[in-house]
């Protein structure tokens, strides 16, 4: 036998994992050709757990501690070797390390739009995505539902199916909230917890325990955004009427400042009560209302022409009085009222 062989056959004294990489959630003590001696040191640090497999069926199952392996400290793999007191030769073991540590930061998002029904837009598409957090717990269960026989068993190995399971459990309870879509917002933490709750039983399932489950963001596809902003917008509009008052209002002080004074007002005024009886009829014809013949914007002018001097006198000066014009302003509209009335 040659030197490479002898020292692959001498016993296993010592059996540990180092975790010398992040994401491995199980990883097989190598074995082979080599075997275990009785009274061997068996080490599982804290945040591990360490699992016997024995012919394909899981025996022992180990927390954190140190332990020498004899009859006592692994009852079931003495069962199933049938050794009836201590066993004097090595023997052959899957030994099989699992990391119980918290795995966190875990980012779920839904790879494409979930189709839904929402009471105020109807059918929609909604995209949503998060974090979670989960840990081993049940190594053997782990095992049987997950690892099996492979050398190693990442992270990314398990999250390619957990999710599956957290999208498909999204869709559930979205569908099921009825919570109208510009509501979700302000209902995430309890649509979290309400995922949690349904995916917990799921993860037990595979000997995993979900820490925390997160919803950070539910939104539209881009193109029913749109269809969305558009719809915001017209209804900051409110109503049109009071709208157009408020555009006139604000347009009396700019017109002050350009050329030719207040004396273009008359004619603004009327321009811009053409045009809101204009929106309003249009409005009208939409809602089932009677249409009424809108008047040209060319009769604005005369109507305007058409106004009783005293009154417009009257007008001028509550604009001088209340600041929205100045006194040359104010004298230069009221001559050309007066030259009109000795013409």
């Amino acid at each position: 036998m040659s030197l490479g062989s002898f020292i692959r056959k001498q016993f296993i004294d010592i059996l540990q994992w180092n975790e010398d990489r992040d994401g491995v959630l199980a990883w097989r003590h190598p074995m082979q050709d080599f075997e275990i001696q009785y009274g061997a040191s068996l080490t599982v640090r804290e945040s591990q757990m360490a699992v016997f497999v024995n012919e394909g069926k899981v025996a022992d199952v180990f927390g954190p501690g140190m332990y020498k392996l004899t009859t006592q400290t692994l009852p079931v793999l003495t069962y199933l070797k049938n050794w009836d007191k201590l066993f004097e030769s090595p023997f052959k073991s899957d030994v099989i390390f699992f990391s119980t540590r918290l795995q966190l930061g875990r980012r779920w998002g839904t790879a494409q739009p979930v189709t839904l029904r929402d009471s105020e837009f109807g059918m929609v598409r909604l995209r949503a995505f998060g974090v979670y957090s989960y840990q081993i717990t049940d190594p053997a269960k782990f095992y049987r539902e997950i690892s099996g026989t492979r050398d190693e068993y990442t992270v990314d190995d398990l999250e390619a199916q957990l999710r599956n399971m957290v999208v498909a459990a999204m869709t559930t309870a979205l569908g099921g909230s009825k919570v109208p879509f510009l509501d979700i917002a302000g209902n995430q933490g309890l649509m979290s917890q309400s995922i949690s709750e349904q995916l917990a039983p799921v993860f037990d399932r595979y000997g995993v325990k979900l820490d925390n489950f997160t919803v950070e963001n539910v939104s539209l596809p881009e193109e029913l955004q749109k269809a969305l902003d558009t719809r915001i917008s017209m209804g900051m509009a409110g109503d049109l009427g009071k709208f157009t008052q408020y555009q006139t209002a604000t347009s009396i002080p700019l017109a002050a400042q350009n050329e030719g004074g207040i004396a273009g007002i008359g004619a603004g005024l009327a321009a811009g009560a053409a045009l809101g009886q204009t929106m309003a009829a249009g409005l009208g014809v939409g809602q089932g209302q009677p249409a009424q013949q809108a008047q040209p914007a060319q009769q604005a002018a005369p109507a305007a022409a058409a106004v009783d001097p005293v009154a417009r006198l009257q007008q001028l000066k509550d604009l001088l009085d209340k600041g929205l014009i100045t006194a040359a302003d104010y004298d230069t509209a009221k001559a050309e009222v007066l030259k009109k009335l000795t013409s």
